[in-house]
This record gives C-alpha cells, structure tokens and sequence, in this order.
C-alpha cells in the first residue's frame, strides 16, 4: 500500500520525510493526509463527523451509509441474479432478541472490558440456545423491513470483513458472519439490490471461526476478521481477489499465486497514533468507535509491536501523574491530543511524538524527563502543535524536545531515516515480500528502462534501482518527490531520478522526446489508475507493466482496460500486507501479447 498521488490527499498530503506509498501507517491514503497502508489504525485520531471514520482503512471500503452500491457490492449483487440463495424457513416465534458487541454502554472500567472481550468473542446473544429468533416469513426479498430477522447461507468474505450470502435471490451482507455457516441474521438495511444485517445466532458454524484475543474487537473497528483462523484469513482474501477480477474483468480463472501470509500474525505494526481521552479511570489511549465519538481504550492492541504498545502505555502514565491537561473536543479545552509511537524494527530506536493543542505545555521539562526515565531506549521525544479542529493528527510545527531529530530504519539494504511526522510502512516484513514481489514481475536484466509511476518518496523504484538501466520516478507531491531524492542519495542508487508531475502527463511527453520505458511500475492510490494515464501505457507500450493495488475492485477493472489494450495478465501475487484486517495489497504482472 502506499500514499496516493494527485489523489495524494488520500494518505500523503500531510508531513513527510520518508512518505512513500508503501510508506506510511499503512493504507493508501486516507484523506487528511495518512498513507494507504495506514489502514485502520493511523488514519483515525480526531472523531469523525458525518461519514465513517474508515475507508475499509485500509479506502473507502466500509461504506454501508451512502445510497450507492459500494464496489465489491456490486460484484455481489450481479451474482445474486445468478446465484440460489439459502431459503429462509419461517420457525415458531421466539422473542427477538439482538445481539450486543461488547459493553456498549460504557467501556469506564477493567471490568467493563473483560465484559466486552467476553460478547465482542461470541457474536450470538447469551440466550440464543434458549429462544429461537422470531424469523422473517415474507416471500420476497423486497418486502423485508428493518428489525426482521432472516436466515441465510454464507458464501463467501466480502471486503470489509463480512459474511457475503443471498436472501430470495438478494445480495445479504452480515456482520460477524464466516463463509459456509447458516446464520440468523437481523435486517438492519434494505436497499433495492442488496440487504445490510446483524447477525444474532449461529446454525451451522464454521471450523475457521475462532475467538478473537482482543477485549474490544468488534467494537473499536481497526481489525475485522479477528475471529477467524489464520489460515481462513488467508483464503478469504484471496477469494475476494477472485471475485473482483471474475466480476470486473471477467475472468473466470484467474492465474493466481498463493497469498504470501505471515509466519507470526500478530505484532507486526510498528506505528501507533492513538488519540486521548479521559474516562473514570483516568486518561486513556485508543481508537473512535466506527460513527460515533466514542473513544475506545486499545491498550495491549494484539496486532501492534510490544514496544510499540508498551511505550503507549508508559506515555500516558506519565501524562496521567503530571496532570498535564488532556484535549476535550466538545469543550475545545486542554492541550495533549494523541500519541505517536514509532519502533524501528531493524534499528531498535523508539520515537514518541505528542500531538498538542498548543505548545503550552505545563512542566514540560519535568515530562521530557519522566518520558526518559519511564523509557530508557528512547531515541527522540517530539512536540507537533496542531491547533485545528480537524481530522488531520499532525499540524505543520514540530519541535524535538530532547534526542535526534529522526529514527533510523531499514528495507532490505535501503536505509532511511523517519521524522515524527514521515511516512513509511506499517508492516516491514511484509513490504520485502511485497517489493520483492515487483522486482519478480519486472524480470530485470540491468539493462531496462523502468518508470515508477505514484512513487512515493521512491522505495519501489530505489528497490528495483540496481537490477535496472535506469528508474524514472513519477510523483505529483513535491515533498514526497525531494524525500525521494534524498532517499536515492542516501542509498548510492544514483541511476535513479525523480520528477514532480502528473504521470498522465509527463509519461507521453518523455516517449514524444523519444524516452522509451520496457517496464512501467504503478502504484495508484484506492480509487486505483487516472484513465488518461491507461491510455499513456497503451500508447507508450512497454513490455511488461508492473501493478501494484490495495483495492482489489479497481485492480480489477483497470485491468480490463488493459487486457483490452493489448496485454495479458500474467499473474497476481496477494500479500496479506494487514493480518487480523479485511485488507489485501497485491502485484499484478501484465505482458505485451505481441512481444
């Protein structure tokens, strides 16, 4: 995943040293500035208003609330005219009862949590065994109203994580529900081509369901596929990927590699961005709770780094015992608003940021020094001031308050340094997986002439550097365009260059000069490939194009345009770049049929 260009609002617009697409708390750009990569964790500190606070973070994936079908929706409904659906059997009564994700109620207390974890495991009501759901008995699927209940077979995963299955022919999405279990199902959407519901009791379980470890998952929203085993994780995604490019580009059998998983699942981000709150308890870190502002406390988060969560918790004690004032939204009254914590798995050096109202902070030197006791291997603690109500965690001032300016850290043999406010990959191990991936697909021979399209600040070009003749990168943000010229000198690669620029423009203009690419790399933000920039592949014709896609959808029908124009797909390699997550990243080789 990475920040996007032009699009570029999706993750990169804001602060950058190392911002690369792949380069940022991990999903393609979240609008206000967060990377695409970024995926359900970074891209949410401020409490959102009137839209959803993640884009199916990784973008735009959870979008139940606007009247049109989302992408992977779509695919599903055209299916259910196709598809028989399981048949709703209406059953003797029963009160109706709905199931509760955890401790709605509150969250203000460790037992309230341990509640949580126990309902947020199960998704069936306690009662369940004990009174059967009262069922839907209407005979078309357009008669269903909000709060009845139905049964329904499930397919299949769809791209947020929910059970994909059909009612009376009608395309059902339901929450918490796994592929091949029968489910009772609370309607809680009705639209003319699909249907939203909750489900509230299992009839036939699945063998890859499991419990989730987490105590608020289901409700603080940054995974959603905790309850299913790993290795359902891995097949449900790549069945997505089928779905999309069999509905989309309307091929049935798709040439595709086994998903490249994680031998350990679990602690593999290296970012936290957590926004504060204050509770009963005192001051806690976490996550908004998916429409709401209601902050849930994510402390121990399973799927961040230990150090990463460790120094989470450390931050806020220290916050907590110096009384420094904590930032209430409603009221606009306080000053620290979230923590950033970075860990640089191959250096080991630990940066935190505070993220401020305002750099009035009380007893600042005695809280750098708290800061240093409470963490011993810190290698830099910062202030960034962002007044603004808005989504946005950082604003444009940052301070070092004691330590280097940076943390040092490494892809492969290509070193950089991050600043509190750059961008780069949530998850390391997978991003080698995934470049080395591209450097497969592009086949080079030190003699090609390759164009990094939405580069970034250039780690896939700098990667593919010394295989190649020569890297053009092709970056619409200026900042992100000097990071990579920063990072290409740092790193020695200097066949590479960087140019800032629209790719649909620059690339038709460098082959009327008589520049000739032989592979073209592309790693567009979630709403996937400008046409005009198709259309400048077509026409310059290079013989392999490299593309590289958080958004199986868009991959999909970008594809289409380009089978159409003359390729053939050779190959997709998914890469399971977000565990425990809905989100699938893959590298799509397409080859010149008249090579």
């Amino acid at each position: 995943m990475k920040e996007s260009s032009r699009s570029h609002n999706h993750h990169k617009n804001n602060n950058s040293t190392v911002k690369s697409k792949h380069t940022v708390s991990g999903s393609k750009s979240a609008p206000g500035g967060y990377a695409k990569a970024e995926t359900s964790r970074d891209a949410q500190p401020q409490a959102p208003r009137n839209t959803r606070k993640h884009e199916a973070r990784t973008g735009g994936k959870n979008s139940h609330g606007g009247q049109q079908v989302p992408h992977g929706r779509q695919q599903d409904v055209h299916n259910a005219r196709t598809k028989k659906p399981h048949q709703a059997k209406p059953h003797a009564s029963g009160a109706d009862k709905q199931h509760v994700t955890g401790n709605e109620k509150s969250h203000q207390s460790r037992n309230a949590k341990t509640k949580a974890s126990r309902d947020a495991k199960s998704y069936t009501p306690r009662d369940a065994k004990q009174q059967a759901p009262r069922l839907s008995g209407r005979e078309h699927a357009e008669e269903l109203r909000i709060g009845d209940q139905i049964v329904v077979t499930i397919k299949r995963l769809g791209i947020n994580g929910e059970g994909v299955g059909y009612y009376r022919r009608k395309a059902a999405f339901i929450t918490g529900a796994l592929p091949d279990e029968v489910v009772h199902a609370k309607v809680t959407r009705v639209q003319d081509k699909f249907i939203n519901a909750d489900m509230v009791k299992i009839e036939k379980r699945s063998p890859q369901r499991t419990d989730a470890p987490c105590p608020v998952f289901g409700i603080c929203g940054g995974c959603q596929i905790q309850h299913i085993s790993y290795p359902g994780q891995l097949k449900g995604k790549e069945e997505i990927v089928r779905e999309a490019f069999s509905r989309y580009a309307g091929l049935q059998e798709l040439r595709m590699k086994p998903m490249l998983g994680m031998e350990h699942p679990w602690g593999y981000r290296n970012k936290a961005q957590l926004q504060l709150g204050l509770q009963e308890e005192g001051v806690i870190a976490g996550l908004y709770a998916a429409d709401s502002h209601k902050l849930i406390d994510i402390t121990g988060c399973p799927i961040q780094h230990p150090k990463v969560n460790e120094a989470v918790d450390r931050t806020r004690n220290v916050l907590q015992q110096l009384g420094i004032p904590v930032y209430q939204e409603k009221s606009n009254q306080g000053i620290v608003r979230t923590i950033v914590v970075r860990w640089g798995f191959q250096s080991g050096q630990l940066q935190v940021t505070l993220v401020a109202a305002n750099d009035r902070i009380p007893g600042l030197d005695q809280l750098v020094k708290e800061l240093r006791l409470a963490m011993p291997e810190l290698t830099s603690i910062a202030l960034n001031v962002n007044p603004k109500n808005t989504s946005l965690v950082f604003g444009n001032k940052t301070t070092i308050l004691w330590g280097a300016d940076s943390i040092e850290e490494a892809l492969g043999d290509l070193e950089f340094t991050l600043s509190p406010r750059a961008f780069f990959q949530l998850n390391p191990l997978q991003t080698v997986k995934l470049y080395e991936s591209v450097r497969t697909a592009a086949a080079l021979t030190g003699k090609e002439v390759v164009v990094d399209a939405y580069c970034g600040t250039g780690t896939i070009g700098l990667w593919l550097a010394p295989y190649a003749s020569e890297v053009r990168g092709i970056e619409s943000i200026a900042d992100a365009v000097e990071d990579a010229k920063a990072n290409a000198a740092r790193n020695g690669r200097d066949n590479t260059s960087f140019y800032e620029g629209n790719a649909e423009e620059l690339l038709p203009r460098w082959v009327k000069s008589g520049f000739k690419a032989d592979v073209i790399i592309a790693d567009p933000p979630r709403t996937g490939l400008d046409p005009r920039f198709i259309e400048a592949v077509l026409r310059t014709k290079p013989k392999r194009f490299v593309y590289v896609s958080c958004n199986p959808s868009t991959l999909a029908k970008d594809c289409k345009e380009l089978l159409d124009g003359g390729y053939s797909l050779e190959w997709v390699q998914p890469v399971d770049m977000f565990p425990q997550t809905s989100h699938v990243e893959c590298c799509s080789l397409l080859v010149r049929k008249d090579n």
